[in-house]
């Protein structure tokens, strides 16, 4: 196996990782305006199945990151990627050449578990490297720029459906993974120190796992951004409906999803900036106060105009929600990530995997109400964003006001 040595720079870092975080952006918001089309073509059952060719991807993401984790901790970084981006490329063709509704969400669920790989790895590489404050911006830095994914995969994925059809979609996923997987491959050195391994047996994945959920502020800051990803979740389930069924936005719905992206890239950026001089646990609490305000000041014009408020408060309300998403986002899990940092393979799996099945099934309720309206939507962001700061709350209270930002 090749091993580099000549060591990344800090930009090239940064893109490389970015890249690899962005695999589950790409795979999901690729094929947003398919969804309709897959649905019909593969004989989905009912009117909102088209949506689990969404949710289907995060079940295997779930699953994924337990495995990934350990495995990191015990093989390195390296071979886990190569494991993972394999998988991926697996679940790739399967859906790419499936006639069946069903295998589609098999080879989606695939897609997820091996996704779970590049997106644990460039966790845990991270904190290999960097830590506190200078962690939460590196973090921070890489979102900003991987947003950029879901602001122009949209467009990208309806020009490939326009001119090649759906199933082209998933050709364009797989050339991207060879590509990020080439790269990692050789230029990315072994980040994880021989005598931080850990034994991949169910003995020591117990022991670590307790040891890290043992932390109050891991275990809360988790839960927090499983609540704060449900609706989240829901949003991206039912954003191709919403957009182009209640709003009638037709082929423009990709330039309005892209906008509520770079309201969740500025945020990122932002908080890149601001996190070494506030710190993580300020920006957080005004970035959840602000997201279940916000929420709740919206459910009177949703209930005003019977669910359907016009387009542009619609908008007006989306923008804050996903800023405050992009502040929050980077810094919790900075936040959760803080005090393991001899065990960052398991506990970015255990963050990710624990956050995810919480979001998954209240993000699939928000998705599912879905009748039209914004009902369900809005009062997802209400319910849980409340959740996840009464999580965060317990997460933070009584530390130090300087723990977690140092």
């Amino acid at each position: 196996m090749r091993v580099p040595e000549r060591p990344l720079s800090r930009v090239e870092f940064v893109a490389l990782l970015a890249l690899m975080t962005s695999i589950v952006a790409m795979s999901t918001d690729l094929m947003l305006p398919a969804l309709g089309e897959i649905a019909r073509e593969l004989a989905a059952p009912g009117q909102n199945d088209g949506q689990l060719v969404i949710t289907s991807l995060f079940l295997g993401l779930a699953a994924g990151q337990l495995l990934a984790g350990p495995l990191s901790d015990a093989l390195g970084r390296r071979p886990v990627i190569f494991i993972g981006y394999g998988v991926f490329l697996v679940g790739t063709l399967l859906s790419l050449w499936t006639s069946d509704f069903t295998v589609m969400l098999v080879g989606r669920v695939l897609q997820g578990l091996g996704a779970a790989g590049p997106r644990v790895i460039a966790t845990a590489v991270i904190r290999d490297c960097y830590q506190g404050r200078a962690m939460a911006q590196i973090l921070s830095v890489i979102t900003a720029v991987f947003i950029l994914v879901p602001m122009v995969a949209p467009a990208i994925g309806q020009g490939i459906i326009y001119g090649f059809g759906w199933r082209a979609t998933f050709g364009f996923l797989a050339l991207v993974g060879l590509i990020t997987l080439a790269w990692y491959w050789l230029r990315q050195p072994e980040t994880l120190a021989p005598t931080d391994q850990r034994p991949f047996r169910p003995g020591v994945i117990w022991r670590g796992a307790r040891e890290a959920l043992s932390h109050r502020v891991t275990l809360g800051a988790t839960f927090s951004i499983g609540f704060m990803f449900a609706p989240f979740i829901g949003y991206l389930s039912a954003s191709q409906q919403i957009f182009q069924q209640t709003y009638a936005t037709g082929a423009w719905f990709p330039l309005w999803f892209a906008a509520g992206a770079l309201c969740f890239g500025a945020a990122s950026l932002v908080n890149s900036r601001l996190v070494m001089r506030l710190g993580m646990r300020l920006l957080t609490r005004w970035a959840l106060v602000s997201n279940f305000g916000c929420a709740m000041i919206f459910l009177a014009p949703v209930l005003l105009f019977g669910g359907v408020p016009p387009f542009w408060a619609f908008l007006a309300w989306l923008a804050p929600m996903l800023f405050c998403l992009g502040i929050g986002f980077g810094n919790l899990n900075a936040l959760a990530m803080e005090p393991l940092g001899r065990m960052a393979g398991m506990g970015a799996a255990l963050v990710g995997c624990i956050s995810t099945l919480i979001a998954l099934p209240f993000g699939w309720l928000v998705g599912a109400g879905y009748d039209g309206g914004l009902w369900s939507l809005v009062g997802g962001y209400a319910g849980f964003g409340f959740l996840s700061f009464l999580c965060f709350r317990w997460a933070v209270h009584g530390l130090p006001e300087h723990a977690g930002n140092a």
